[in-house]
């Protein structure tokens, strides 16, 4: 029995290419032989032989239609597209310390490049009577910290239900729309906060891993996910194996939400 992916010369855009998720994925679609074009601020030192960079700001309007407008002289079109900018800016200290910049950048970085980039790209989808859209959301939409997080989980519950709505309106027209939500992922930034804190406190990194996890309610797993893990999630999702999942949501999180 075969378990080809389906994947090969799928033209595929990911944003927040550079690192961590973003990275891990670029690197596993392209490897599985996908066209993929991807989008940071700036470029990478390095990135996987035969993968398209462009620069841009997704924060932006201006930026989200420069990238689409180079996916379709670039690639003609997009086969699958997979949302992984995203991310927090806002200061602790509760819902006192975000004020409406906070508020917006939130937004702009983790609900509208998706709205704009679907908006943009799935005339074409549609036209051609296929496509796969995977939006990276987070376990914080369901679990959000009220000193830390509470504008970021609000942006990522609103891109989840954007998602769901969106996959209703496009599953008819061929288009799968899919979620997947990680929970803390050992990404270069996470080993280095862990790094911090160890420095900080006299302790040793499995100390301070430790402490970091109980204070995000605990991972049953032990560890934080890999980058890699999310990336085979998210090709799986993406690849013909998956061909009748649609509206759906992945948590991948080590167990660390524990409702049904």
């Amino acid at each position: 029995m075969s378990f080809d992916l389906g994947l090969k010369d799928r033209r595929v855009l990911v944003t927040g290419g550079s690192k961590g998720v973003g990275r891990a994925v670029v690197a596993a679609l392209s490897e599985l032989g996908a066209d993929v074009l991807t989008t940071a601020r700036s470029e990478p030192e390095t990135l996987p032989e035969g993968v398209r960079f462009l620069a841009a700001d997704l924060t932006t309007a201006e930026g989200c239609g420069t990238v689409a407008d180079e996916v379709l002289a670039r690639m003609g079109g997009v086969d699958v597209i997979v949302h992984v900018i995203g991310g927090s800016r806002a200061p602790a200290g509760g819902f006192a310390a975000l004020g409406e910049a906070e508020w917006q950048d939130e937004l702009n970085l983790n609900l509208l490049p998706a709205v704009r980039l679907d908006r943009a790209l799935l005339p074409g989808m549609i036209g051609q009577g296929s496509g796969v859209i995977i939006h990276i959301s987070s376990i914080q939409r369901l679990m959000p910290l009220p000193e830390a997080t509470t504008a970021y989980a609000a942006a990522k519950a609103a891109l989840s239900a954007y998602s769901k709505s969106l996959s209703k309106e496009v599953g008819p027209k061929g288009i799968r729309v899919m979620r997947v939500s990680p929970g803390w992922i050992e990404t270069e930034a996470a080993v280095a906060l862990v790094e911090r804190l160890a420095a900080d406190s006299g302790g040793d990194y499995a100390s301070a891993q430790k402490t970091l996890m109980d204070s995000l309610g605990g991972i049953p797993l032990g560890r934080p996910s890999k980058p890699e893990e999310v990336a085979d999630l998210v090709v799986f999702l993406a690849s013909a194996r998956a061909a009748s999942i649609t509206g759906a949501e992945y948590l991948i999180d080590g167990g660390t939400v524990p409702t049904v």
